[in-house]
């Protein structure tokens, strides 16, 4: 694609790598086939080339983000599908980066979309907050019918998730090694997470310390930044990502990975590096990334013992964030396959379930198709359970299927040596 950015504008790192990531596009429109709004909507403006279009022409111009403009791209779930079919290694996730940054400095959005931005800002990445606002939405959901607003009652709709106490377990402590140490990772244990489902840390420091790793929740780590980021709130995310470096960094030159539970969180993490390369935590940030690992991919590289292979039928949701941000596809099928599970996949298993951080509650029309739509092909498979990576899928996914639905660590736990998921155990 030919841009015409002045030599100014290109002294901004930002708008240079805009620049990169326009002329890299060939216009082929193989990215429209695995977009799931282009599918749901069949706008070829809520499709990543037209969105191309409109960011091209709004960075370029230098001006102010219009209405039609924010409109597509706040309807763009970010699932990074179309890198994975991009022919041409465009890297749309640093052009979206880009375009949501600029539209958060010249829009001004009407006073309903600022408050329910600004209340998700504050709420979801502190988990006390958040287990208080699922605890008020779950008192106030008699009323749904009552509130005229979509996102309102997409909220109130979010009450029907259990919520999670706090853990002793998340707590800044290291979790010493069974038997002889073999390894020393920092977890992360997020922060929507901790208030949403507390089974998913307890599984992963239960199997990664019976094989021998300890396991260090370092004092300061807190929100990956990942939900503000995706807001275009640059300073808040970089906060909150600053924090979590200094953390890392922090715990001991001696640490073998960082480890990411949650996929969405693990595709932040593993940017840290380039988001902070024009900044002094450049190389601890660099580090950070390098280290970053989801908790499938780390055990993928272990030499794991002989599990107690168990025998259901697993259907295995991708995460987005997992499959096409990380780039992990295989590590979670092997692992469960390895241990005893009957591994199947949906159809179209590359589209989003349509949850993506926050898009459930901003476009709750479009993420509810998604979402039925996800549910259909994976319930399709007859599984007894369902497994994912990511705690925004699960809750979306949870929410239709009529089989419990875990993280894949929760089962990977069981089979080498852990309890059965509390969810099984209740279904």
């Amino acid at each position: 694609m030919q841009t015409n950015f002045t030599e100014d504008q290109l002294r901004d790192p930002g708008l240079a790598r805009a620049n990169e990531i326009l002329r890299a596009c060939v216009h082929c429109g193989f990215c429209t086939a695995t977009c799931p709004s282009y599918q749901v909507l069949g706008d070829e403006l809520d499709s990543p080339r037209g969105r191309i279009y409109l960011i091209k022409d709004m960075l370029e111009s230098g001006r102010p983000a219009d209405a039609e403009t924010v409109t597509h791209i706040d309807r763009c779930l970010g699932c990074l599908a179309c890198m994975t079919t991009c022919p041409s290694g465009v890297h749309y996730m640093h052009l979206l980066d880009r375009a949501r940054v600029h539209i958060e400095k010249t829009w001004k959005r009407p006073w309903r979309d600022r408050m329910l931005r600004g209340a998700l800002a504050r709420i979801l990445p502190y988990p006390g907050r958040f287990r208080l606002a699922l605890l008020g939405a779950k008192l106030a959901r008699p009323l749904r019918r009552l509130v005229p607003d979509a996102r309102a009652r997409a909220m109130l709709d979010m009450a029907g998730a259990p919520i999670a106490a706090p853990s002793r377990l998340d707590e800044p402590q290291v979790h010493p090694a069974c038997g002889s140490r073999r390894g020393r990772v920092v977890l992360m244990t997020g922060c929507a997470q901790k208030a949403l489902d507390g089974d998913i840390n307890a599984a992963t420091i239960r199997l990664l310390t019976r094989l021998g790793i300890e396991v260090v929740i370092p004092r300061g780590e807190g929100c990956c930044g990942a939900l503000v980021h995706h807001m275009g709130r640059e300073t808040e995310a970089h906060r909150f990502a600053a924090a979590n470096i200094r953390a890392w960094t922090g715990a001991g030159a001696e640490i073998d990975a960082i480890i990411v539970n949650t996929s969405g969180c693990g595709t932040t993490v593993k940017d840290y590096g380039h988001m902070f390369r024009n900044d002094p935590l450049a190389a601890p940030a660099a580090e950070v990334s390098a280290k970053a690992r989801d908790i499938t991919e780390y055990l993928a590289a272990l030499d794991l013992p002989a599990p107690e292979r168990r025998g259901l039928r697993v259907g295995y949701h991708a995460a987005c964030s997992l499959q096409h941000g990380q780039k992990v596809t295989e590590a979670p099928r092997r692992l469960l396959a390895a241990a005893g599970y009957e591994v199947s996949t949906p159809a179209d298993a590359h589209l989003c379930c349509g949850s993506a951080g926050t898009y459930n509650l901003m476009q709750p029309a479009i993420a509810a198709e998604l979402g039925r739509r996800k549910a259909a092909t994976l319930e399709a498979l007859r599984p007894q359970v369902i497994a994912a990576g990511n705690i925004g899928c699960m809750t979306q996914i949870g929410a239709r299927a009529g089989v419990p639905v875990v993280h894949t660590v929760e089962l990977l736990d069981w089979a080498w040596g852990g309890p059965e998921p509390a969810k099984l155990r209740r279904a």
